[in-house]
């Protein structure tokens, strides 16, 4: 193993502890445009469009930072194809497929459960 990549000598990653980094990955995959790119790229490669497509209200430079966000952490490979017109798509990681599953469970709870989620509010709301 990477050393550069272990927890420090006697300790083991913990995202309630400030200074450790797997609280930024939490922190990213808890952003709800990451969810959402993630689900969309869950049947394959797609392009920069299509995926701005897909997802209603997104805007294109919200989108590019989270596709950039993604790559980075790598959960996503962005390919340039020497075209004209140039075409880049974007495909998740073995990694990033890792998220699919947990991610479609919180998908499914919040469309479950917006009935109840919305008379929460209106009852706070009328209080």
């Amino acid at each position: 193993m990477n050393l550069r990549y272990a927890p420090p000598a006697g300790r083991s990653w913990n995202v309630l502890v400030a200074e450790c980094p797997s609280r930024t990955s939490l922190a990213r995959i808890a952003n709800k445009w990451t969810a959402m790119v993630i689900t969309v790229l869950e049947n394959g490669p797609m392009r920069f469009g299509d995926i701005r497509s897909a997802l209603e209200g997104i805007s294109a430079k919200v989108l590019t930072d989270t596709l950039r966000d993604l790559e980075r952490d790598g959960m996503l490979t962005r390919e340039v194809y020497g075209e004209i017109p140039p075409r880049v798509e974007y495909e998740l990681t073995p990694l990033g497929r890792t998220l699919i599953e947990p991610l479609a469970v919180l998908c499914r709870w919040a469309e479950q459960h917006i009935p109840e989620v919305l008379a929460a509010r209106d009852a706070y709301d009328d209080r």
